[in-house]
């Protein structure tokens, strides 16, 4: 595992930045264990709704963590506004960075993750395989 510090810019999309580092990378597969920041827009998808909800405003990022794979991204964040009100929920894109995002990653050069259709859940599910490094 490596570690890997990331600082998105202002104007950023959240979700859609941290799917494109694998690519640049050349990885398959990572973790984003914390992140912090703010954002103008956050789009969340609130638990069992099947749209995300548009927040606006000032907004902290106070957690974010999920997997990254080559199809994609699964992200939650807690978002807090003005007033302290602190929303969470599945990251769709559209999160729009305000004046910063700092987050970690976990790189995973031995492995590949992969998103399979789970019949018992009935969605993408998360495939993890051991990739062994090459020689």
């Amino acid at each position: 595992m490596q570690a890997h510090p990331l600082r998105l810019s202002p104007g950023d999309d959240l979700r859609a930045a941290l799917e494109d580092v694998l690519s640049r990378l050349k990885l398959h597969a990572a973790f984003v264990i914390q992140g912090i920041g703010s954002l103008s827009v956050a789009q969340l998808r609130f638990a069992g709704a099947e749209d995300a909800t548009e927040l606006r405003g000032d907004l902290e990022i106070l957690t974010l963590a999920g997997s990254l794979s080559p199809d994609g991204a699964h992200l939650h964040m807690s978002v807090a506004d003005s007033r302290g009100r602190v929303l969470g929920g599945h990251v769709a894109r559209g999160c729009t960075v305000r004046t910063t995002a700092e987050i970690l990653l976990a790189l995973l050069p031995e492995h590949r993750f992969a998103r399979e259709y789970d019949q018992s859940s009935g969605f993408m599910e998360l495939v993890v395989r051991n990739e062994p490094p090459l020689d």
